[in-house]
């Protein structure tokens, strides 16, 4: 439906220039085509026009709205229903620090309010160089290496005041600085881009993602009957499947279903046999 079927006024924005338009259109049909109903490449298009100035702006959202046949009254809901949609524009570096419970009670709070002081800007501002923005995060998703940093959405785990100063310290002068999870940092338009649906084009990019580390871990070794570190060798919690009929299995107890002797599935057959017999 068009804005003046539903009788909404337009978003009173101007349009990107005509350059702009031309190349941002071409993305935009890239992303569209990807989707059996276009409305369903609103999000990867916030994402596009976001990567384009840094925020979602009103000239974004009623470039979203043409391509997609919306009204700018729809696609403001859904830009700002997801905070990763920003409305002012980020730093090259977006800080956020998460204030959830968890990170909160070991140390967020403390390490969002220095860094705030120590950068001079408030939440969702942006120091006076542009390079770094800051935002308090409800849940980075990263308990388990509580208290969490996020720049441009790449993990830094186990943060301090100090440690967080520092950071924001060598972002500024330009010093390389590695995420302790993920690819190396791009600036935020870029990461942007990355997330509207097209491909990091740096070098060996992709393969620097990594996997879940040792804490994120632990749930599953232990439900595996692993050996945790620290624990003298002892197995914390047995295999789930020891004496359930799927593991292994001996002697005439029900769990093996009869006298076999195997494994998982294996034991299972083997002590059907060892009843028939």
């Amino acid at each position: 439906m068009t804005n003046v079927e539903l009788g909404l006024p337009a978003l009173p924005a101007p349009p990107y220039p005509e350059e702009v338009r031309a190349r941002l259109a071409e993305d935009a049909a890239e992303l569209i085509g990807r989707y059996p109903q276009a409305r369903s490449a609103l999000l990867p298009l916030l994402h596009l026009v976001q990567a384009e100035e840094g925020f979602v702006s009103p000239t974004g959202i009623r470039f979203c709205a043409e391509q997609l046949d919306l009204t700018t009254a729809e696609v403001t809901a859904v830009a700002t229903f997801y905070t990763m949609y920003r409305r002012r524009p980020a730093g090259k570096y977006h800080v956020g620090v998460c204030t959830n419970t968890l990170c909160a009670v070991l140390g967020g709070d403390q390490i969002f309010a220095e860094l705030q002081e120590h950068l001079g800007v408030g939440n969702n501002e942006t120091t006076e160089d542009g390079e770094i923005s800051i935002e308090h995060i409800e849940c980075n998703a990263a308990c388990d290496y509580a208290p969490v940093v996020m720049v441009n959405w790449e993990f830094f785990d186990d943060q301090t005041p100090q440690s967080a100063r520092r950071l924001v310290d060598d972002l500024r002068a330009g010093r390389e600085v590695r995420p302790t999870r993920g690819a190396r940092l791009c600036g935020f338009k870029e990461t942007a881009r990355i997330l509207a649906g097209f491909p990091d084009e740096r070098p060996g990019a992709n393969d620097e993602s990594g996997a879940g580390g040792a804490p994120s871990l632990a749930g599953l070794r232990l439900a595996r009957g692993e050996v945790l570190p620290g624990t003298g060798g002892t197995k914390v919690v047995a295999p789930r499947h020891e004496g359930t009929g799927t593991g292994t299995g001996t002697g005439g107890g029900t769990e093996a279903h009869g006298t076999g002797t195997g494994t998982g599935s294996e034991a299972h057959g083997a002590g059907q046999e060892g009843t028939e017999a």
